[in-house]
């Protein structure tokens, strides 16, 4: 039985069987051009930063312009999916501290995507930090999306933007009483305060941009500053489905547990390059703008990546459909033959196997 609880059952049991800061797979790869892949710029950074933001002004001032037209409608869809989907893969970039070159750059990206997207930024480096280090593991993985048996309502909540409001709750929550338990299993006590900071400041701004509506007699104002993370989040929902719902929990292979889905350019810059999450996940350290040349390098020992968001998605509904009824139900990817197996005797006590025998096998059907 899988308990999701941080401070429950399967995290201890992970602890102990060595499922916890695993030493994970990693597709070989010679250290000269790893180091080639790893090198970090500020100019795609730069140069995508100001075509993302430099539009968000564009959109936003036209659809405060419009406004009330009905012509403003389309117009706020799209900001809002700019403000929202592109603040999460910003977020996520900067804050491994990859997506430029200069320290500074990325902490000041990093802190306003993270108002943005309503991801406390002290919080969430240290979950993002134990997802990378145990992901999707279970009792361990703050970030897991999609439980088993899945939970309908969540993934319907989800997809429309829903969740937001829990980010709104948690940002007073951080604000007044602080963090709970299961955030206090993984955020050092010494960061507490810095969460608290950050969600104080944001409680302020919030406060100013509710009285500018009330005083303009306008919803403009939330239509632009926090209103978008919840009609513009469906983009990066979607995507971030994909990472890995339906895959294999408890395993210590990225190639097992993540999904790499070829996408359209358009989403590609949303998503900062994601869409490459197996090739991600196994070196976290290159940069977003390398993430192609990193798949096209590793491709020979990776299953073949979904060809489409579409695609992809109808991996991820059909396995959540399987998985109502049957809850051990997961995807497993087939490899290429130029790849080395996947090796499950580094997973096999985790999935109650013997540990004898099990070199090159796959995961049993259930």
């Amino acid at each position: 039985m899988r308990d999701y609880d941080l401070t429950g059952e399967s995290g201890r049991r992970a602890v102990e069987i060595g499922l916890a800061a695993a030493d994970w797979y990693h597709t070989e790869v010679p250290r000269k051009e790893m180091k080639q892949l790893m090198k970090r710029r500020d100019g795609p950074a730069i140069r995508d930063s100001i075509i993302y933001y430099g539009a968000m002004i564009v959109l936003g001032g036209l659809a405060a312009w419009l406004w009330p037209s009905g012509w403003a409608v389309p117009v706020f869809l799209v900001y809002g999916v700019l403000y929202a989907s592109g603040a999460d893969s910003r977020w996520h970039e900067a804050g491994h501290g990859t997506a430029f070159k200069t320290p500074w750059m990325n902490t000041a990206v990093y802190h306003i995507a993270c108002f943005m997207i309503l991801r406390n930024p002290t919080i969430w480096r240290w979950s993002h930090a134990r997802h990378h280090t145990d992901t999707i593991i279970v009792g361990r993985d703050p970030e897991i999306v999609t439980m088993r048996p899945p939970d309908v309502f969540k993934v319907v909540f989800l997809i429309f933007g829903l969740h937001s409001i829990d980010g709104f709750f948690k940002m007073f929550r951080y604000a007044t009483t602080g963090l709970n338990a299961a955030e206090k299993t993984y955020v050092p006590e010494s960061e507490h305060g810095k969460a608290r900071r950050a969600a104080r400041v944001w409680v302020a701004i919030f406060a100013v941009t509710f009285l500018s509506a009330f005083l303009l007699g306008s919803i403009v104002p939330l239509l632009l500053i926090g209103g978008p993370v919840i009609y513009g989040s469906w983009h990066f929902l979607l995507t971030g489905l994909l990472q890995h719902t339906g895959l294999a929990d408890n395993v210590i292979d990225h190639r097992l547990n993540s999904r790499t889905v070829l996408m359209n350019p358009i989403s590609r810059f949303i998503y900062w390059n994601m869409n490459y999450h197996v090739e991600h996940h196994m070196f976290p350290m290159v940069p977003y703008h390398a993430l192609p040349a990193l798949h096209a390098k590793i491709r020979h020992d990776l299953p073949a990546p979904n060809q489409s968001i579409a695609e992809g998605l109808g991996e991820v509904f059909g396995a959540l459909r399987r998985q109502l009824t049957d809850k051990e139900f997961r995807i497993e990817k087939a490899l290429p033959p130029t790849a080395r197996p996947y090796r499950m005797d580094l997973h096999a006590e985790a999935l109650g196997l013997p540990s004898e025998g099990v070199e090159g096998r796959t995961l049993p059907a259930e």
